[in-house]
């Protein structure tokens, strides 16, 4: 069974780049969003497996909007992305109710399937 993801990035040319990647190793990538509003909509339109968050969605909080899937009607497993470097990240993280992180330099599907175990 193919992993159906959605992917939640402020960032409209990183948005595509990952789609085309990640569907190129298997993931089926059921919606992008630039925000969380579309990607709340998105989510409860496509029931993914997992959803990929930005950090940084602009004006927006990527941690607070994982808190948002991941208590939903239907939750949604979380993997937070940046630029930024888990390090950096590290407080932010353990206040989050995500299943990782990822550098988006280290995205890939094998990435997304190891935090999902």
């Amino acid at each position: 069974m193919q992993l159906r993801c959605l992917i939640v990035d402020d960032n409209e040319a990183f948005l595509a780049s990952a789609s085309r990647l990640l569907q190129s190793e298997g993931l089926e990538v059921v919606g992008a969003a630039t925000n969380g509003d579309a990607g709340l909509r998105l989510a409860a339109e496509t029931n993914p497996d997992v959803a990929l968050v930005d950090v940084e969605l602009g004006e927006e909080d990527g941690v607070e909007l994982s808190r948002l899937l991941n208590s939903g009607a239907q939750p949604v497993p979380v993997i937070l992305i940046s630029t930024h470097p888990e390090e950096d990240l590290a407080e932010l993280m353990a206040s989050s109710p995500a299943a990782g992180f990822i550098a988006k330099s280290k995205l890939s599907a094998d990435a997304v399937k190891a935090l999902l175990g």
